[in-house]
């Protein structure tokens, strides 16, 4: 017996509709952040649940916990003070293996941490020509990393000039490469501690 065909209705996602095929659907909603999506057994019922733009709170949340993309790269910082000591790591999300990481610099902050975290694993996904996403739990950073310029208070000692050394490289990195990849929020609520804590909370 054929298997019975099912519809999927993308709410939220790169182009909302009802598709005929996860194929198609998954397009839409794969590294999409904050994608809502549902499979039906009938057109009709596809069709209704799209028009009425409801998905209920149970299912939301439970996707809501299930939603971060196993196939990614999560980074994250450790530190000592802030600011204080500051070393960061890429791994990949599924299984927590280290991808990267950086073993130290004297002075800085969590932000500017994060922020060569993601140009880092921006750059170790480029050289092996991949489109995965990259999760991070700094919304500053991600931001400074879209707008290609860190616009953080510490003042440049020579205490600092390491980590500002290191930013500078990275901006210059980031205006003069193209990536696709798109930045996510982890989201610490639903899912836990990224993967790639250090847990030293």
């Amino acid at each position: 017996m054929p298997a019975k065909k099912k519809y999927y209705v993308v709410w939220k996602g790169r182009h909302p509709g009802i598709y005929e095929s996860w194929a198609e659907c998954e397009k839409q909603v794969k590294g999409y952040a904050g994608a809502s999506f549902k499979s039906f057994k009938s057109k009709e019922e596809a069709r209704q649940a799209f028009e009425s733009g409801k998905i209920s709170a149970s299912e939301f949340s439970s996707k809501k916990k299930t939603a971060y993309i196993e196939d990614s790269v999560s980074v994250d910082v450790g530190s000592h003070g802030n600011p204080g000591f500051v070393e960061y790591k890429g791994v990949y999300t599924k299984n927590g293996e280290i991808l990267f990481s950086h073993p130290g610099i004297a002075m800085g902050t969590n932000n500017l941490g994060e922020f060569l975290a993601i140009v880092h694993a921006l750059q170790y996904l480029q050289a092996r020509n991949s489109d995965m996403p990259v999760y991070s739990d700094s919304d500053t950073a991600m931001l400074w990393v879209k707008k290609k310029k860190a616009n953080s208070s510490l003042k440049r000692t020579p205490e600092t000039e390491e980590i500002w050394q290191l930013v500078e490289k990275a901006e210059e990195w980031l205006r003069h490469n193209n990536w696709s990849n798109p930045l996510l929020k982890w989201n610490t609520k639903a899912w836990g501690e990224i993967k790639a804590d250090y847990g030293r909370k």
